[in-house]
């Protein structure tokens, strides 16, 4: 049965080898992607920019072990949704929901008006379902389909 709540906090830097775990894993975890993942293995290394400069929110369980974790960048348009990844043994148990609904309070709190996000196509639907709106089709560096979509951040609550 899914969880509908996961605690939400900032990623420390004891978090890193986790996320670069958790990173690798859900990439190779959608088989649309892995033989292009496979083929330029550094794209399975997480950059460790984002995390040094306090953007990334994980998920945790009961342990305080993160399950997933989001990386948001600022950018012209408010932030930029860099990174949403969940183990795969915890998918569809509702942690991407709660990283988009605690990425949107952070975007609000910092008086950003959108997320962007440049998302894989198999994840279209997800977006879709956190509210975000398709804008373009894009690729990926190694060549992949995807689509640039926003979330307008609302004013309050």
């Amino acid at each position: 049965m899914p969880e509908t709540h996961w605690p939400i906090r900032s990623a420390t830097l004891s978090d890193r080898p986790r996320l670069r775990e958790i990173f690798r894993d859900a990439a190779l975890s959608n088989e649309g992607d892995r033989e292009s993942l496979e083929a330029h293995p550094e794209g399975l290394l997480l950059p460790d920019g984002p995390l040094d400069e306090g953007f990334v929110l994980v998920a945790v369980d009961d342990a305080d072990i993160p399950v997933g974790f989001a990386t948001l960048l600022p950018s012209p348009a408010g932030f930029e949704l860099e990174d949403l990844f969940v183990d795969p043994d915890r998918m569809r148990r509702g942690i991407a929901t709660a990283l988009i609904r605690e990425s949107l309070a952070l975007a609000r709190r910092e008086g950003a008006r959108r997320i962007e996000v440049t998302g894989n196509v198999h994840a279209l639907g997800f977006y879709e379902s956190a509210g975000f709106v398709a804008d373009l089709d894009v690729s990926t560096p190694y060549g992949a389909a995807a689509i640039r979509m926003h979330l307008d951040v609302p004013a309050d609550g």
